[in-house]
């Protein structure tokens, strides 16, 4: 009998949506930003996973006590010429390439295998640019971790959202 094996992609999507929501109010309710903010309060839920979709590369995601978001990557086995991070909108776009001769021949029998290099293709990482300097990021690759660096923005500048009216359907 042939084993059918399928992808939840409701559950998944349900995870990510999730998460998104989480990540909003945590910036809204938790994240020390805007006027309010005297340096008194910063608490935070060490549980909370606002990035469960990606599980390679190994990635931690967390905020310094100056409020400057940072991202680690473990990356053993990539050259630092072939990982690529750029900023589009509000989000942080990373990627990187294995190089051809990290890739083990065809000739390899493994008895264990634990690391499995593979190319990383666009994930997106949400840094709202209303509320962290982008342009002043910085990325050091050493000892296989990639750490990128992003201050906040000296000033907090909050925007007003946009109301969408809603209408009958004959009065489109």
């Amino acid at each position: 009998m042939k084993e059918h094996r399928y992808v939840d992609i409701g559950r998944i999507m349900d995870e990510i949506f999730e998460a998104a929501e989480n990540f909003k109010d945590a910036f809204k309710d938790e994240f020390p930003f805007g006027p309010h903010w005297r340096g008194e309060h910063f608490r935070w839920g060490d549980k909370a996973d606002f990035y469960p979709a990606y599980s390679y590369p190994p990635t931690n995601v967390y905020m310094k006590a100056d409020r400057s978001l940072v991202f680690e990557f473990a990356l053993a086995g990539f050259r630092e010429e072939n990982i690529n991070i750029e900023f589009k909108g509000d989000y942080m776009v990373f990627s990187a390439k294995v190089d051809k001769d990290m890739m083990p021949g065809e000739d390899v029998r493994y008895f264990k295998r634990r690391l499995k290099l593979k190319d990383i293709e666009e994930q997106r990482y949400f840094v709202p640019n209303d509320k962290f300097d982008q342009e002043k990021a910085k990325a050091v690759f050493k000892n296989g971790i990639l750490s990128v660096v992003i201050p906040p923005r000296e000033e907090y500048s909050s925007q007003e959202g946009i109301k969408v009216e809603i209408v009958k359907e004959d009065e489109k």
